[in-house]
Order: C-alpha cells, then sequence, then structure tokens
C-alpha cells in the first residue's frame, strides 16, 4: 500500500468539517424532536494506523453539562449509527476514502462495540481497510 502520513491527512479540522459538532444535535432532533434532550456531543477522531491497510477512527461522545453519559445507553448506539440517516457512516466512509486519495479505495468498514473510556466520555470504533486500486 502506498505510504502516507495520515496525521496530515485527517487532521482534527478535516475531521472537524467531515463531522461537524451541530450533526450531534441534528441526530437527537431526528431522535427525539428536540435537541436538548441529546445527553453527548459526538465528534470523529482518528486513531491512527493499525496496520499497513487499517485505519483506525472513533466517533467520541462527550457528556454534555448536567447531562448523564452512563443513563444514556450508548451501547445500542453502534447499530443505530450503522443505519442513522443523520450521522450517514456509508457517505462519511466514502468521504474519508476519497481524503485517502484516488489509488485506495476502502473495501470494508465497521463500528466496533462501545468503549467506555470514562464516566464521562465514551467511544464507538470505526476501522477502514483500505486497498490499491
Amino acid at each position: 500500500m502506498v505510504k502516507k502520513n495520515w496525521n496530515t491527512i485527517f487532521t482534527p479540522e478535516k475531521l472537524k468539517a467531515l463531522f461537524p459538532e451541530d450533526r450531534a444535535d441534528a441526530f437527537f432532533d431526528a431522535l427525539f424532536g428536540d435537541t436538548s434532550e441529546g445527553a453527548y456531543d459526538i465528534r470523529l477522531d482518528f486513531r491512527g494506523e493499525r496496520r499497513e491497510n487499517l485505519l483506525d477512527f472513533a466517533f467520541v461522545l462527550d457528556q454534555r453539562p448536567g447531562k448523564c453519559l452512563v443513563c444514556s445507553l450508548t451501547y445500542g448506539l453502534p447499530d443505530v449509527f450503522n443505519r442513522h440517516p443523520v450521522i450517514n457512516i456509508k457517505n462519511l466512509v466514502a468521504d474519508i476514502e476519497a481524503m485517502a486519495g484516488n489509488e485506495l479505495r476502502c473495501v470494508k468498514w465497521e463500528l466496533g462495540a462501545t468503549r467506555e473510556v470514562s464516566r464521562s466520555s465514551h467511544e464507538i470504533p470505526l476501522r477502514i481497510e483500505l486497498q490499491t486500486t
């Protein structure tokens, strides 16, 4: 596979543009009809290259002030994220693939189980497998 410096491609600024902060509010508005019902903010972080052809990202769920992240049932979220049109994983993966370059294509992606980093922060892993075209 083509060797790249992924940290310069998937910068926090570029990932924020791919998955803007207001997407969490749109997600909660679609789920509950009220953005104030949301217990957490959602951001996309790049975690690195696990192996030569496998990139790790994470949806980071950070508790909102006055809310309870632990009480909000985040363990079922990978299935919800997988099919929810506001999160739109398929287009997000396509955008990540485009950022990776024309010589690479995504052959597989998957969401992992929710991990509790702390009481106020959980993560949902997103793993993307690339292949040289």
